[in-house]
Formats: C-alpha cells, structure tokens, sequence
C-alpha cells in the first residue's frame, strides 16, 4: 500500500527552500569557533569555476573592502589556492569540482564565501565565526594604541630631518658666499710723464734724467 502525501503548493515550496538551505544553497548559513573545521557546499551552481569571499571584518585581517578570489579550478584538474590570500593553508577542496570545501576557521573569517559558475551563476554562504565582533574591535583598539604613538614619532623625525637639512644648507650657502671676493680689484697702471710732473711739482723741481718710471696704483 503506498501512501502519497499531498501537501498544499506554497507548503511545499516552503518546505524545499528549508531543506535546500539546510544543504548550503544561495542562502545558507554557517556558525563556527576559530578552530573548527566546517564545510562549504556549492548548490546550484552547474560548472563552478572559483571561490570568492567578501570578509564582514576586512580590516581584522589587514585588508580593504570587497571581494576576493581565494581558490579557483584549474585545468590539471587540482584545484588552485592563491598562497597570499588570509585563507593558505586552512582551506580544501575536498572534490576536483570545487563544490564542497574544508576549512579550518580562525579569528576574523567571517563573510559571505560565494561559488561562481560559468554561467555567472552563484550560490552563497554566510559564515559567521563566533567571537569575530569582539575579536577585531579589540584588535582594531590595540592597533590604534600602537599606531598613532608611531606616527607622531615618524612625524617629529621627519620634521626634524627637514629642519636639519634646511639649516645646513643655508650654512653651505653662507660659507660659499664668505668665500667668495666682494669685489675684483683692479689695478691701474699710469706712465707718468716726467716733464710734466716736474713742471706741476713746486717741492719737487727737479728730477733726475735717470729716474726710474713712477706708476700709480688706483684701487
């Protein structure tokens, strides 16, 4: 004897949409503790072909707002992990199709992790690492404690450097122009004509034959 249940139609689709959230569809979510190792379903997704996330805390993990590519599928049929993105050794595929990943939480990992398609066809889910709110605030504190001490000390540095080099060189410039001649003296030479200076000079009337030339020197 088989039994069929008829449920109402908007029961129904009700019922799917729980249970594909359930599996990690478009709407999924996930809790976890840094340390706990949770997996990511991609549903609905024909041909996935990478992995993006968009971090709920960037700044926690020192980085800007938006998404970013963190494991992609490759030709070799090995999926590929970007060794610079905050996800580098904690993260698996655990199928050469990349629909369903491991990973190994740790502070700061909240986000939306979203599969990508071919056909730009995404499915999404939110992950929420408990603690992260209190986490990266406090880190974000300490920061700040650390940081602005820092940049007054750069600050007072570089001012000190500037004014350090302004002063010497204006003490270059001042040792230049100490240096340098005010002005070039120039010598002028006058051939004195005897007779003539024999006959302007009374205390001086005569003058030997043989005197040397006279040469006056104007300043």
């Amino acid at each position: 004897m088989t039994v069929v249940l008829q449920l109402p139609l908007p029961l129904l689709l009700l019922s799917l949409l729980l249970l594909s959230r359930a599996q990690g569809d478009p709407g999924a979510s996930l809790n976890g503790h840094p340390g706990d190792r949770v997996n990511l379903s991609c549903i609905g997704v024909s041909q996935p072909t990478r992995w993006v996330w968009a971090p709920r805390f960037p700044a926690c993990k020192g980085l800007s707002k938006g998404r970013r590519p963190i494991l992609w599928a490759s030709p070799s049929g090995t999926p590929t992990v970007s060794p610079a993105q905050p996800f580098a050794g904690r993260i698996n595929a655990l199928d050469l199709g990349i629909r369903r990943l491991e990973l190994l939480l740790s502070a700061g990992d909240s986000g939306t992790f979203i599969c990508k398609g071919r056909q730009e066809e995404e499915s999404r889910t939110e992950l929420h690492v408990l603690g992260d709110r209190a986490y990266c605030k406090a880190l974000g504190s300490s920061y700040s404690h650390i940081l602005i001490p820092l940049l007054g000390a750069g600050l007072v540095l570089g001012l000190g450097v500037l004014g350090w080099a302004c002063w010497r060189r204006r003490r270059e410039g001042q040792a230049q122009n100490f240096q340098r001649p005010k002005l070039d003296q120039s010598l002028l030479y006058a051939d004195l004509d005897h007779m003539a200076l024999r006959r302007s000079s009374r205390l001086s009337p005569v003058v030997p034959a043989d005197a040397s030339t006279i040469y006056a020197v104007v300043v």
